[in-house]
């Protein structure tokens, strides 16, 4: 297996020592992932720009987390799906639904249900959904425009957790509590 670097602001090359360091001073730790995505600035940057794009479309907390863990799950991104859990945390996020999204169970409210249900047919069917599909979720109330958005999500989720597949990033420690692994659910 390929050992993926980890950089820090001193050690990162000169195009992503500025987000490095941004990010560190945001967060209060330099996550794993942009310390291995540093390695690829572009790749640091775009993930960073599509994270905010994303954060400002129409959802609100509770969808984007719907959106992020329902993909991080089907992707079995053993980062993302810690790492997420500790951020829907912090955007005060219903534990209801933080576990219904780990645990795969469906969410209680018929709307957020719709909407992970939709995500994932987008990420099975590789953006190929049926009408039926499309149906379902603009009866729950969304539109055009949230399945444009669930895509714009997506792309953001497949530059991390990729990453994190590839370099085996650690979890974080201030996401160590929230570890996760499809297996562990199986047992």
């Amino acid at each position: 297996m390929t050992t993926f670097p980890r950089h820090t602001a001193d050690t990162a090359p000169e195009a992503a020592k500025e987000r490095l360091i941004a990010s560190e001073k945001a967060y209060g730790f330099l996550p794993g992932l942009y310390q291995v995505m540093a390695d690829a600035p572009q790749l640091l940057e775009t993930y960073q720009r599509t994270h905010e794009a994303f954060v400002s479309t129409s959802f609100d907390n509770t969808e984007l987390t719907v959106v992020w863990q329902s993909i991080n799950v089907e992707h079995e991104c053993h980062y993302c799906v810690p790492a997420h859990t500790g951020i829907a945390h912090s955007m005060t996020v219903d534990q209801g639904v933080i576990d219904a999204l780990r645990d795969e169970t469906p969410l209680a409210d018929p709307k957020l249900e719709a909407l992970r249900t939709f995500t994932l047919a987008l990420v099975r069917g590789r953006g190929n959904v049926n009408p039926a599909e499309y149906e379902a979720f603009y009866a729950a109330g969304y539109g055009s425009q949230q399945v444009l958005e669930i895509i714009l999500g997506l792309s953001q989720k497949i530059l991390s957790n990729y990453t994190n597949h590839v370099a085996q990033t650690a979890v974080d420690p201030a996401f160590q509590q929230f570890a996760w692994s499809r297996a562990d659910k199986a047992a």
